[in-house]
């Protein structure tokens, strides 16, 4: 046998022969190419994660407005040079809790304390315990909700605190599991569409009488649905009073 030039491969020489270094060389490089391009495909499939942002480098903040409570508690923010029509806020509690409100507190206007979740143009709050929410000085009259008609969604249910910032992803299967639980514990429910409606990918979920949303879409939450619902702007956010019978799986 002539060492080195024999093209038959022996598995306990130290050396494979020169005749296939160089196509093993080749397979090797074309092998790593093929997962690289595997790799690249799989993660162009996946969902992104989402720019939600908790902001605890800013740390807690304090914001006056006054205080409704259905379907979920809200902060409406006053009209601003920023935000004309006024700014609403979501609130929630610490973890997968809503926050705790005083029923004294509803209809008037109150110094919010927490810290702030952002994504897009949808903020929440997550109150301290300080209190988060005690009575402030001022009048202000709560947004007076404007009709904007009947409307056919897709989109998915999701938690509007982990979808904001809390969580990444905020959305999808992945997720599926941590919204339901965060749903029972009072967060309150967006529908994120896969369209725009009004300017804006998300709307508050309500029931059909405007209250919370019914326990029968919570086996939903995750999924891609179709539902149909009236649609309310209040301020400068959209609330969908979802009729659960509309509601399928797509």
């Amino acid at each position: 046998m002539n060492d080195g030039d024999d093209a038959f491969f022996i598995g306990w020489r130290p050396r494979a022969p020169t005749v296939l270094r160089g196509f093993l060389a080749r397979l090797s490089i074309a092998l790593l190419g093929v997962a690289a391009l595997l790799a690249l495909l799989l993660s162009a499939r996946i969902d992104d994660p989402g720019g939600g942002s908790f902001d605890w480098v800013a740390g807690e903040q304090t914001l006056r407005g006054v205080i409704t409570a259905a379907p979920y508690p809200l902060l409406h923010l006053p009209p601003s040079a920023e935000q004309p029509n006024g700014h609403t806020v979501l609130l929630s509690g610490e973890g997968k809790s809503g926050p705790e409100l005083d029923p004294a507190l509803v209809g008037r206007v109150v110094d919010a304390t927490g810290v702030m979740l952002h994504r897009g143009s949808i903020d929440m709050m997550q109150l301290g315990d300080d209190p988060g929410l005690r009575a402030a000085a001022g009048e202000q009259a709560p947004p007076v909700p404007v009709p904007l008609g009947r409307w056919r969604l897709v989109g998915e249910i999701c938690d509007g605190k982990c979808w904001t910032g809390a969580m990444r992803p905020g959305s999808g299967i992945a997720h599926k599991a941590c919204a339901s639980l965060c749903l029972i514990g009072g967060l309150p429910p967006v529908l994120v569409t896969t369209a725009p409606v009004a300017g804006t990918s998300f709307l508050l979920l309500a029931g059909p009488d405007g209250g919370p949303m019914p326990d029968s879409l919570r086996h939903l939450v995750g999924l891609r649905i179709r539902i149909d619902g009236t649609i309310e702007r209040r301020g400068d956010l959209l609330v969908l009073r979802a009729d659960p019978a509309s509601a399928s799986v797509l």
